[in-house]
């Protein structure tokens, strides 16, 4: 599947190179990191990473220390206090877990706030890179820090530092 995204990749620009089509590409790393707003919306979420993931080794250090406290006393309790010691363990692991997932899940909590603080980063950069690309004529701009999808790069083509001036950021 990736030979096959480079072979069309690489055939497209071919195709468009020979129809007289401009092309270029950008380093979407390299302008994001020279943005202060994002940098301060990366911290701000790796802050609220580290806060979250204390929150919940707390929680299951003291899951964790009620399983010790219970296993020392089981064999002097009573049929139904060790059912109950283990249910209240059990419903105390559950809860951690699901904190865990409301936090760190697919579409939990530190999700929700990474879109919110770094999806308008986002938009305002394809804002810049789609006026760029209108007003230069280009018929395809291609990100280099999108992965392999380039094998080659001459930095004549680069329109990094475009994209940060037109969004009024100097490098």
């Amino acid at each position: 599947m990736k030979k096959q995204l480079i072979l069309f990749t690489v055939i497209t620009v071919m195709a468009l190179s020979a129809w007289g089509q401009r092309f270029a590409y950008i380093d979407t790393e390299y302008i994001l990191d020279n943005i202060p707003e994002f940098q301060a919306a990366e911290r701000e979420v790796e802050e609220l990473s580290v806060q979250w993931q204390m929150e919940i080794e707390n929680v299951f250090a003291e899951v964790d220390r009620l399983y010790r406290e219970y296993q020392a006393e089981a064999p002097l309790l009573p049929e139904d206090m060790r059912r109950q010691r283990e249910e209240e363990i059990i419903q105390k692991e559950r809860a951690a877990k699901e904190l865990q997932m409301r936090r760190f899940g697919r579409d939990g909590d530190l999700f929700a706030k990474r879109q919110e603080l770094i999806q308008p980063i986002q938009d305002r950069v394809y804002e810049a890179v789609e006026e760029i690309a209108s007003r230069g004529n280009y018929a395809v701009i291609f990100d280099k820090a999108g992965g392999a999808t380039m094998i080659y790069t001459d930095v004549r083509y680069d329109l990094s530092d475009d994209v940060l001036r037109r969004m009024g950021y100097r490098n």
